[in-house]
């Protein structure tokens, strides 16, 4: 997994690409973690590296599929008694189908952002106390917020991945590449 953005060709190639190293860093942390070791909170929050892919997942699939495509799913259902549950796993949920869904939820978002006719294309945002009525957001501003979120928590991750056993995200690349 390369640590460089690759030579973008387009604004929108490079917000995607710049997402996409991101991605990466976050399953770089959760690289070669048993499932004991993925679902534990050894810092003082309560996540963990599977429930930061979860959650990213997640956000993406709402911002991408609920807000730019105007189709209402995901984890904003959740009842407050559930909101937990997206930032952890539950029942028979694994790291490697957490790692899976996001593969999926990735491979979504660039189908849908390459078939965007250009990123001024506007979406409605979720009727919120917080917001403005009627507020929108460009499809530039959701990739934009996408890396921001993401980004954030590839940090996280790393920082439970290196509580749990040194390791980090960079650390684990280089020793790949040897």
């Amino acid at each position: 997994m390369p640590l460089l953005v690759r030579p973008e060709t387009d604004e929108r190639d490079a917000l995607l690409e710049f997402l996409a190293t991101q991605r990466d860093a976050l399953r770089r942390a959760a690289h070669g973690l048993t499932e004991e070791q993925a679902a534990a909170t050894p810092t003082a929050s309560a996540l963990s590296v599977a429930g930061l892919v979860k959650h990213v997942a997640e956000a993406e699939r709402h911002w991408i599929v609920g807000v730019l495509c105007g189709r209402p799913e995901g984890r904003h259902g959740r009842s407050e008694s559930t909101w937990a549950d997206a930032f952890r796993l539950v029942d028979a949920e694994t790291l490697a189908g957490a790692l899976d869904a996001y593969a999926a939820v990735a491979r979504e978002t660039e189908e849908i952002v390459r078939a965007l006719p250009d990123l001024e294309a506007t979406a409605a945002l979720p009727d919120r106390p917080w917001l403005p009525p009627g507020s929108r957001r460009s499809a530039r501003w959701i990739l934009l917020h996408l890396v921001q979120e993401t980004a954030r928590h590839a940090g996280h991750a790393d920082i439970i991945r290196e509580s749990l056993d040194g390791a980090t995200a960079a650390g684990l690349m280089a020793a790949a590449e040897e």
